[in-house]
């Protein structure tokens, strides 16, 4: 009797190791790197095999043998879903395969500000997804998408609207720029789009006008004032003869001092010889921006200048001399901080 219960205690106690070796082996930290989190990549169409391997090669693993072994009995090998996946340090096999089977990826906050380019805004939506450039080029230069829109190839920034957009890694172009649009959507609302048709403008133009404006002053207060300055250019047919625009034509940004030969070159965005508005913004206006166009006061200027004291601030003017002083005092105030 004493026999079978020694036996019964050493079946009892390899079982207790056994199940110990085995929870160390599958439930305990498996992860091979010491920072907090690390992202781990799935592209579309991968297989079992390039799952393991990356995960090898990029040194997530501390024992890939009993990765596998959790992988096959737990069925990630018929069940890969791409995407961008954060694994904590720390991490069990069974953590990590119950969560790559599932796909529980993290989504990617794609976040977009001021952007002037088109090329620039190709690169921001796709540095952090799964599509590159030409994926996005190959949605937002078909015509039918542009058409649908409204806009043409020169009208892009209408659409990009600054703002924090949530998708998942490995989510396609053509999906992204969907979400977007349809924040764009929301934004022009029947209040913003009775507004620019009071002001006799379409949506593009207005948001033309407010990229302009952006370029123009940081300051929210002035946004107003200079919306409604140059509001007042077009509706007397007077050319916008907006610096900004300038540097976007000759896509030279660092622009310090705009001289009369900038004012000579001809681009399709020099508004000193050419009136009315350019092709289209120049930057993605601030929602702030747009509202302040749409919002504008009601004022007699048709000029404005920096400030000499260089607070970011303008001043504003009704009269040519008016501003022409204004202008000489700012052109002094360069001229002393030795500014070309």
């Amino acid at each position: 009797m004493k026999k079978k219960s020694v036996f019964i205690y050493l079946i009892l106690l390899l079982a207790v190791v056994a199940s110990s070796y085995l929870y160390w082996k599958y439930f305990s930290s498996n992860t091979a790197f010491s920072e907090n989190k690390k992202y781990f990549y799935v592209s579309t169409g991968s297989d079992y095999q390039k799952l393991l391997s990356g995960l090898d090669s990029g040194g997530y693993l501390e024992n890939r043998a009993s990765f596998e072994r959790m992988a096959q009995s737990m069925g990630l090998p018929s069940s890969i879903h791409p995407g961008k996946y954060a694994i904590q340090q720390g991490m069990s096999n069974y953590a990590i395969v119950r969560m790559l089977r599932s796909g529980a990826q993290e989504p990617v906050k794609l976040v977009i500000t001021k952007l002037r380019t088109n090329r620039d805004i190709l690169r921001k939506l796709a540095l952090p997804l799964e599509a590159d450039t030409n994926d996005f080029k190959a949605v937002v230069y078909n015509p039918t998408w542009l058409d649908s829109l409204g806009i043409d190839s020169n009208q892009l920034q209408c659409v990009v609207m600054p703002n924090t957009y949530e998708v998942y890694w490995n989510t396609p172009a053509s999906k992204v720029m969907e979400k977007i649009t349809k924040y764009q959507a929301r934004f022009w609302n029947e209040t913003r789009v009775q507004k620019a048709k009071k002001l006799g403008y379409t949506k593009a133009q207005i948001m033309t006008i407010a990229s302009i404006v952006d370029e123009e002053t940081l300051k929210k207060e002035d946004k107003y004032k200079i919306a409604s300055t140059y509001l007042n250019r077009l509706r007397i047919g007077m050319p916008l003869q907006a610096d900004p625009t300038l540097k976007f034509g000759l896509n030279n940004f660092g622009l310090k001092r705009i001289l009369k030969v900038h004012t000579q070159i001809p681009t399709a965005y020099n508004t000193y010889l050419n009136k009315g508005l350019p092709p289209g913004p120049i930057c993605t206006p601030m929602e702030e921006t747009i509202d302040a166009v749409l919002d504008a006061p009601t004022t007699t200027y048709l000029y404005f200048c920096a400030r000499e004291d260089f607070s970011g601030y303008s001043n504003f003017a009704a009269t040519l001399s008016e501003h022409e002083e204004n202008a000489r005092r700012y052109q002094k105030a360069l001229n002393e901080r030795g500014i070309k």
